[in-house]
């Protein structure tokens, strides 16, 4: 997917000098054109077969109203399709967590060893895809460094009427924030309603790049098309968590780089090194 095939450690993509000043000053960039739009369209349909096959062998949590405190954003229908983990599903989507033209661009921001937190597919369908309230996303997996940052890859168009990503910029830098608890970690709606935040409205084959300390949130799919992404969370593989909390399959992989501190380890076992000796320390 990355052009000419060949496998190099050369850093071919990246930010430009402009970008990489936005997204200090305000915690997010929206990278124009990653990808093609031709891409785009078979990334897109990949993700619907990769729905639907779920949907047809009976898999838990594909589908449902997204998060329960998406009801404080909206009195409409929700409805939302989602899975973790797509690259054990399809490699198409293998191949692309480690596209460097993503990759070289996340370098730019946190270094360059890049480390695979989680993916997960969002499928908001047309007139009721669930919005989701304001929120960083550190509650959900707090780091010691706050290197973790999101990038949002997306299949389809997304203007506002689809639902965009919406961001608070610069809040990032009030560091992590106090959170409900209620259907969800989230910001208290009346303070942070996301109908006043910042649109961030995208086209196929664009990726929108947070930190996990920005603040986001998306609207209401009122819109007669899908709204299609994949979201790529991403660390610095020396930033450890400080809870060992939303725990995935694919959580360690090297994207891009090396893992200095080889926490992977030598066997075939499902918990790293560092896990292990953090779940030690916690039993003492």
């Amino acid at each position: 997917m990355s052009g000419n095939g060949l496998i190099s450690g050369n850093k071919a993509y990246g930010l430009t000098p402009e970008q990489i000043a936005f997204y200090r000053e305000n915690g997010y960039l929206l990278a124009e054109g990653v990808f093609t739009r031709e891409e785009a369209a078979l990334l897109r349909q990949e993700t619907h077969d990769l729905a639907r096959r779920l949907l047809e062998t009976q898999a838990t949590g594909v589908k449902g109203e997204g998060w329960k405190s998406g009801a404080k954003v909206t009195d409409l229908p929700r409805e939302l399709l989602h899975c973790h983990n797509v690259q054990f599903h399809s490699a198409v989507l293998s191949r692309l967590i480690v596209d460097p033209r993503l990759t070289d661009r996340v370098a730019d921001l946190i270094g360059p060893n890049v480390q695979l937190h989680h993916t997960k597919m969002f499928i908001k369908p047309p007139e009721r895809g669930a919005p989701f309230p304001m929120h960083q996303d550190y509650p959900y997996f707090p780091h010691e460094r706050h290197t973790m940052m999101a990038a949002t890859i997306h299949f389809d168009d997304a203007p506002v009427e689809k639902g965009c990503v919406r961001v608070v910029p610069g809040s990032y830098r009030q560091g992590p924030l106090e959170h409900i608890n209620d259907g969800g970690h989230h910001l208290p709606v009346e303070r942070f309603p996301v109908a006043e935040a910042t649109p961030c409205p995208a086209r196929a084959g664009d990726v929108l790049l947070f930190s996990y300390l920005t603040i986001h949130g998306s609207g209401l799919n009122t819109s007669q098309e899908a709204r299609t992404t994949l979201l790529v969370q991403m660390r610095d593989p020396t930033d450890h968590p400080l809870k060992l909390v939303h725990l995935s399959r694919g959580q360690g992989m090297m994207l891009r780089g090396v893992d200095p501190e080889a926490d992977a380890g030598t066997g075939v076992g499902p918990v790293s090194r560092f896990e292990a000796q953090f779940k030690a320390a916690q039993a003492t």
